[in-house]
């Protein structure tokens, strides 16, 4: 029972990131903008601190929009009127995005303006010795790519149904980087092996389709190996 509102706690917190994805513009910008800052990362050889530091920032803006989002509805579900201290409480609000989403610039700035230089050659030398790097931005992307992707088709719930299987694209998104660390036939059999029984037991649960499992798992391959080959 416990592990069934675990799982409906997430449900409702995913559908809830949808809701604001679908509904607000802002949202779906930021989440542009944190694909493509995510991605640029991966030609500059960021420290721990660094990493740390721009995600905590993307997810300010992210956390900050989604509350803006919810004081409005909730000032909407009071009154359809206009009311002088509806319009502060939406302002403030707004006013923190706003505040975020400068930070981000400014973190974005300090991060990145130093590294930015003609040689990307280099800077692509030095990624290649960042794997934790690598992986930890594959899986970022493959959980962007397939929260926008439920998004878009509307099918599902965020955990149970929908194009394509979030389980499964992280599970092969982490076999698929363990194959490239690892360098081990042994490891990456047994890495396959697990993503595969991930896959197996959404379907088994009839949690999702083999469509959407399999695309999942493509997904997740695609983008690692697009990750490791072409820029680690």
């Amino acid at each position: 029972m416990k592990v069934r509102r675990l799982i409906d706690s997430f449900n409702y917190a995913v559908s809830g990131i949808i809701y604001t994805l679908k509904t607000q513009r802002n949202m779906k910008i930021h989440f542009i903008a944190a694909f493509l800052v995510l991605f640029l990362s991966l030609f500059f050889n960021f420290s721990r601190t660094e990493l740390l530091l721009l995600i905590f920032a993307i997810s300010l803006v992210i956390i900050a929009e989604m509350i803006n989002t919810s004081i409005e509805k909730t000032i909407d579900l009071i009154t359809d009127k206009y009311h002088p201290l509806a319009e502060i409480a939406k302002n403030v609000a707004a006013g923190a995005v706003l505040i975020s989403a400068i930070n981000s610039v400014v973190v974005a700035y300090l991060l990145l303006f130093d590294r930015v230089n003609p040689y990307t050659s280099l800077i692509i030398i030095k990624i290649k010795n960042s794997p934790v790097h690598l992986t930890f931005i594959s899986i970022f992307l493959v959980l962007i790519i397939t929260i926008y992707v439920k998004t878009l088709t509307n099918t599902g719930t965020p955990f149970k149904g929908g194009l394509v299987s979030g389980h499964a694209a992280v599970a092969f998104a982490t076999a698929t980087a363990i194959t490239f660390i690892g360098k081990n036939t042994l490891v990456t059999t047994l890495s396959f092996l697990i993503a595969f029984l991930v896959g197996q037991s959404r379907i088994e649960g009839g949690i999702h389709s083999t469509f959407q499992v399999f695309f999942g798992a493509l997904l997740g391959i695609l983008l690692t190996v697009l990750v490791f080959q072409f820029i680690g």
